[in-house]
């Protein structure tokens, strides 16, 4: 079973995830229908809460966001998103009928990587995407991550150590993903839920416990496993730098 497991991740290569955050349906229909039709997952939102309840949950590649809405503002959820290190890294185009120069400055100062006035070609836009996920986002994870012998490969899935390919199952594939990526900063059993499962997925916090067991076992050779560490009263780190007892 776990061999099985093992075969479909390392076939398996996810398309990328936009979010669209519109409250007018039929602008987001219309970016749906542009956004498929270019092989890319689509997800909507049509206001800035329920938006950010699905980037928590789901870590979309990339968010297309209204600057006016209802309720809270596309650029008040912007902030939002760049004040939290675990969306901050996220892109996020503008989408606005705001044409002044002024406007799309103080958009881009609040950290969208991009901003496109309405009305718009979906063409153009497709392009604005693609050119900032390959600049942004999972560019980050195209090449391999290596620790001592150890090493990470994002494009073929694979985790080996000393030449060995590892039996990870989807989560610990997650998780050891997530230490990697964010290494020598100590996380919660929370914290560490919200990216691995989603805030959405109501567990148990000890389910992180029986993950990392699991994950320190797979990589139990040369020592691996002492990179996840246990920090006691606060959560997990991995590092490099062994901690003394």
């Amino acid at each position: 079973m776990e061999e099985q497991e093992v075969e479909e991740e390392i076939e398996f290569m996810p398309k990328h995830t936009v979010l669209v955050v519109d409250d007018e349906s039929a602008i987001r229909e219309m970016l749906s229908i542009s956004l498929d039709a270019a092989d890319f997952n689509v997800l909507q939102a049509s206001n800035a809460q329920q938006a950010h309840a699905i980037i928590v949950d789901r870590h979309p590649d990339l968010v297309l966001l209204d600057w006016m809405m209802p309720g809270t503002s596309g650029l008040e959820l912007l902030r939002r998103l760049k004040r939290d290190e675990l969306t901050e890294k996220i892109p996020v185009i503008m989408l606005t009928a705001k044409a002044e120069e002024d406007s799309k400055v103080y958009g881009l100062d609040s950290g969208a990587d991009d901003y496109i006035a309405k009305p718009f070609s979906p063409r153009e836009l497709i392009s604005r995407v693609k050119a900032i996920l390959r600049r942004l986002g999972r560019e980050d994870l195209v090449e391999p991550i290596v620790v001592d012998k150890l090493i990470f490969d994002p494009l073929s899935h694979r985790v080996t150590i000393a030449g060995k390919s590892l039996n990870l199952g989807p989560t610990e594939y997650r998780l050891l993903q997530f230490f990697l990526t964010h290494q020598e900063r100590v996380y919660s059993r929370d914290q560490i839920l919200d990216y691995v499962w989603g805030s959405n997925v109501y567990l148990d916090e000890r389910t992180v416990d029986v993950h990392i067991r699991r994950l320190r076992k797979a990589i139990s050779v040369a020592g691996h496993e002492n990179y996840v560490q246990t920090v006691r009263g606060a959560g997990y780190r991995f590092s490099t730098k062994l901690a003394h007892a």
